[in-house]
């Protein structure tokens, strides 16, 4: 069974990180479990490929029946495509963009609406564009816009006691650890083609990166590949995500051609 890699622990407050959990031919992801006293919010927990170990795991830290949340960042398959079993094995609540809230149900068979007796819609709870503070335990985790970096509707999230805001695929890159960037010069080649596809354009980018200044996090978690821990890496990023041609800023007519 799978054990956490912990990113902080006072006591009533934890944040932990599950990193090995895909295997085969799925692409590398981070899942979190944050506990405050008694309540738990699991963020991204993925589709198929990683249900199984992180129920599991989870299961270790926490009553899984008890999870009180279930945050989506947007809405790729490897953020939540597990949500019909989050929903039928838990008490979740699902914190997702409002953008999102009414394309989730897709996921969701409709014999789990019988089952449970209510629709997927009144477990959701739908965040507007300009974000929100959602309370665990006797603390918060504050939902911060994050739009078009890479999703039309995306989200991700900041716990103010750890410090850690994670970036969802914002800092990915593209390796199968997550141990923390120590040279970030040698690490800008394992993200610079998937920023530069996936990310819309330089303006998000610039604007995301003046907000997190003002965060000032200890810790930036992505759903993909390693951290940056400490102001020294973050600030080298959030310079270089600040700078990069992407998205839209490199399209040209060659890329509207008919086949």
């Amino acid at each position: 069974m799978a054990v956490a890699r912990v990113l902080f622990d006072n006591g009533p407050h934890k944040v932990l990180c599950f990193d090995q959990l895909v295997t085969g031919d799925g692409v590398q992801s981070n899942q979190f479990l944050i506990i405050d006293h008694d309540q738990h919010a699991l963020l991204d927990p993925g589709g198929d490929l990683t249900y199984m170990p992180l129920s599991l795991a989870v299961s270790r830290y926490i009553p899984l029946t008890d999870l009180t949340y279930v945050f989506a960042s947007h809405q790729d398959p490897d953020i939540i495509a597990s949500l019909d079993k989050w929903l039928l094995h838990t008490r979740c609540q699902v914190v997702c963009s409002k953008l999102w809230a009414r394309f989730l149900p897709h996921l969701s068979a409709g014999y789990l609406n019988r089952q449970l007796g209510m629709s997927t819609t009144d477990r959701m709870i739908a965040i507007a564009d300009r974000g929100a503070d959602i309370p665990l335990g006797k603390s918060i985790l504050k939902v911060l816009p994050a739009h078009f970096l890479h999703s039309v509707g995306n989200l991700q999230f900041f716990d103010p006691i750890s410090g850690i805001l994670f970036s969802g695929d914002m800092g990915a890159s593209m390796l199968d650890d997550a141990e923390p960037v120590a040279d970030f010069a040698t690490h800008k080649s394992s993200m610079e083609g998937f920023h530069r596809r996936y990310m819309a354009g330089n303006k998000a980018c610039r604007l995301w990166a003046n907000m997190v200044r003002q965060l000032a996090p200890a810790m930036l978690v992505p759903q993909h590949g390693r951290p940056f821990v400490g102001p020294v890496m973050i600030n080298a990023f959030l310079d270089w995500i600040s700078q990069l041609e992407c998205g839209l800023d490199l399209l040209t007519q060659d890329d509207y051609r008919i086949p």
